[in-house]
């Protein structure tokens, strides 16, 4: 299958960012070029609310061998059937969390002009603030605004707002940590050695992004997209967000409206864990809703393989028999680069190295 056009150094910034606009005193209307049509919003989808897997963090770091293989299998069976769980007794401590919030909440809260000095042109620059997803490909423009930022292997950092260097370092540190510790527990479920996944893609290497995204209120929710129904790149994403609820995701064909448990990061497995667990472990598609009465603020913090890892299934989980390799290998920076690059739609960069529907 051919790949999709590639629109490198071509991401415009448009002439307002969502929070302008969302703060203007005479806006009571989403403007045309932030409006879906009815057949694309996602607001008339029935939404349901559905508790999510629990994965005790504790459990795989200091419990006993039985305890430890129990809740390695409760983890392998959250991937399996969800793709999405909770993670809770992760210690990282709360005023280190609340931190990171804080930070990236006034970061957004600089001057326009001192946010658009961040403004990237290539989709692996270092520092990238911007609205939307990617103005230049897409039909209609999403209600956000966001800040992504490279943190591993190198460090990067904005030098505003006055502390997001060191409160980006301790949170992304800790977290990278965490991150470590979970692929340690689903490389084991899926029958791998514990270090299979950090040395088959490189992992001390590997790309860690921090991702700040802003949800201003919305004068028409109906109407808009916080960000439509899509998959994430990488092996794994750790979320925490504000009290400002606007994450679903969607599970058996249903779209289920996600709660937080309190303290708890929401974790979920990447287009990169279904392509090296040869499907048995599925990416799945998420969004955000927006509202007309509070601003909601999510920090991701997204991680892959080297940029320079081929991924492809591990062996050990292909049989050419019976589970012959349904991805073909690709570089992780050549699947970056097409999917942040293009429209957002679903799991549509994934089905480029599809080989086989599993």
């Amino acid at each position: 299958m051919a790949s999709p056009p590639v629109h490198r150094n071509s991401l415009p910034f448009p002439k307002s960012s969502v929070k302008d606009l969302s703060e203007s005193t005479n806006l009571t209307s989403v403007p045309s070029n932030y409006a879906f049509p009815p057949q694309d919003n996602i607001s008339t989808d029935p939404v349901i609310s559905q508790k999510i897997p629990t994965i005790d963090f504790s459990l795989l770091t200091s419990a006993t061998p039985d305890q430890r293989s129990q809740i390695v299998c409760d983890l392998g069976r959250a991937c399996r059937e969800w793709g999405f769980f909770m993670l809770i007794n992760h210690g990282v401590e709360k005023s280190v969390r609340e931190r990171m919030l804080d930070t990236c909440r006034a970061f957004f809260d600089l001057l326009e002009a001192e946010k658009r000095e961040y403004i990237g042109k290539h989709v692996l620059d270092p520092i990238r603030y911007g609205t939307s997803f990617n103005p230049a490909a897409e039909k209609a423009m999403y209600w956000r605004d966001y800040l992504k930022v490279i943190v591993h292997p190198v460090f990067h950092s904005a030098d505003k707002p006055a502390g997001f260097r060191e409160a980006s370092l301790e949170y992304c540190t800790k977290i990278r940590e965490v991150a470590k510790e979970l692929l340690r527990g689903i490389s084991e479920s899926l029958g791998l050695e514990d270090c299979y996944i950090d040395k088959a893609l490189q992992l001390e290497a590997g790309l860690q992004i921090l991702v700040a995204n802003l949800y201003p209120n919305c004068p028409q929710p109906e109407l808009a997209m916080g960000m439509p129904p899509h998959s994430d790149h990488g092996l794994l994403t750790i979320l925490m967000q504000n009290e400002v609820g606007g994450f679903q995701l969607q599970h058996k064909g249903k779209w289920v409206h996600v709660d937080p448990l309190p303290n708890s990061f929401l974790v979920n497995t990447g287009d990169h864990m279904e392509i090296l667990s040869n499907g048995m472990y599925k990416s799945v598609l998420h969004r955000a809703v927006v509202n007309n009465k509070s601003t909601r603020i999510s920090i991701g913090i997204a991680h892959g393989p080297s940029l320079d890892a081929t991924v492809a299934p591990a062996p050990q989980l292909v049989d050419n028999e019976n589970h012959p390799p349904a991805y073909r290998g690709m570089k992780y920076r050549d699947y970056i680069d097409i999917q942040q690059n293009n429209q957002l739609n679903g799991k549509s960069c994934l089905d480029l190295v599809r080989t086989l529907n599993v």
